[in-house]
């Protein structure tokens, strides 16, 4: 039998009520929750968070226009002749084992003007017109505000949970980067699977050899809230070192926390391995990746113990970091870092 998922299950309602008993409790819930697994899964958001089936089915929309239109929108990696370098689409690429293609969209979609020409982490999104997509922008805006507005409120249930201020991480995300991301990973054919060597292609779960879709990695930012469509393959690594699967269930989000929050909070949240893993079904996914200002300086918090650490700015981190995944890599060269260059191992 399938095995019960032992991955944290919070109603966070509260969160968006007063301060008393209710909210002290959620702001413990999530705080063990982020120190022993650095993963959960949320329910009870307001209506202003919208989780539900209809708003992804229109979120992903995205990923089935005109071929034309897509090859609009590829990152200049895949298109050499497009400007954008970060933002935009990235196609599937046949002969590793990560295997997704998608979008990702900054704060450029909510009508926030932070665009550089000096700073590719600032750059505009390419979109479909609304001819060539009608409706979706504005279920697109919608939802970027709703988990911009959870992010800020996890993060200040973080603080109060360590003793903080609630508004010690508020200044960071001012002007933030927080990326929406829109991501299918198709069944690929016995053909394309016979040609990849890498032996982290395959893995055991539940007596059957299954692929792997997404390489097992950790994020590198703070906090990524996920939309699943209800077909199960993510899986997060537990202190046991077995796999554990998260339930993609109706009505919730799955959440984890970042490298930079790791190292932010003295290592009190951890920052989880995880994985996606294939069937016989295409899944989407809709990451929201809650982010700070390029440059932001993460620095130790005082008033909270630990090791200290040399401080850093996101920006910097996050480019360090990010050119490490397969849809970014070989454009380390196209952002030298801006100030304080300390990567977070």
């Amino acid at each position: 039998m399938p095995r019960v998922s032992e991955i944290p299950e919070i109603e966070v309602a509260a969160l968006f009520g007063p301060a008393g008993a209710a909210r002290d409790a959620v702001d413990r819930a999530i705080l063990a929750a982020a120190a022993e697994w650095g993963f959960m899964t949320i329910g009870g958001m307001p209506e202003a968070v919208p989780v539900d089936a209809r708003t992804r089915r229109e979120l992903l929309r995205i990923l089935d226009v005109a071929p034309e239109v897509q090859r609009r929108l590829w990152r200049q990696k895949f298109a050499p002749a497009n400007r954008n370098v970060y933002r935009g689409w990235f196609p599937l690429q046949h002969d590793t084992v990560t295997f997704k293609e998608g979008i990702d969209i900054g704060p450029d979609l909510i009508g926030r003007e932070f665009a550089r020409d000096d700073d590719p982490l600032c750059e505009p999104t390419p979109l479909p017109s609304e001819a060539e997509l009608p409706g979706w922008r504005a279920v697109a805006q919608w939802y970027y505000r709703g988990m911009a507005a959870l992010g800020a409120a996890v993060m200040a249930s973080i603080a109060r949970g360590l003793g903080l201020a609630e508004t010690s991480f508020d200044d960071a995300f001012r002007g933030g980067i927080s990326t929406l991301r829109l991501i299918r990973y198709p069944v690929r054919a016995p053909a394309a699977l016979a040609a990849i060597a890498d032996p982290e292609l395959w893995v055991e779960h539940e007596g059957k050899r299954r692929t792997v879709n997404g390489k097992a990695h950790v994020d590198s930012g703070l906090v990524t809230l996920l939309a699943q469509d209800g077909v199960a393959g993510l899986q997060a690594r537990g202190r046991d070192g077995a796999w554990h699967d998260v339930p993609p269930r109706a009505g919730t989000l799955a959440v984890n926390f970042g490298k930079v929050l790791e190292r932010w909070t003295m290592g009190r949240i951890r920052a989880t391995e995880h994985r996606v893993i294939g069937g016989e079904t295409t899944r989407c996914s809709i990451p929201f990746f809650y982010e700070p200002r390029a440059d932001a300086r993460i620095a130790p918090l005082p008033g909270l113990a630990g090791e200290s650490f040399a401080p850093f700015l996101y920006g910097d981190h996050l480019w360090a970091l990010s050119t490490k995944f397969v849809e970014f890599r070989g454009l380390e060269h196209l952002r030298p870092p801006r100030g304080v260059a300390a990567a977070v191992a």
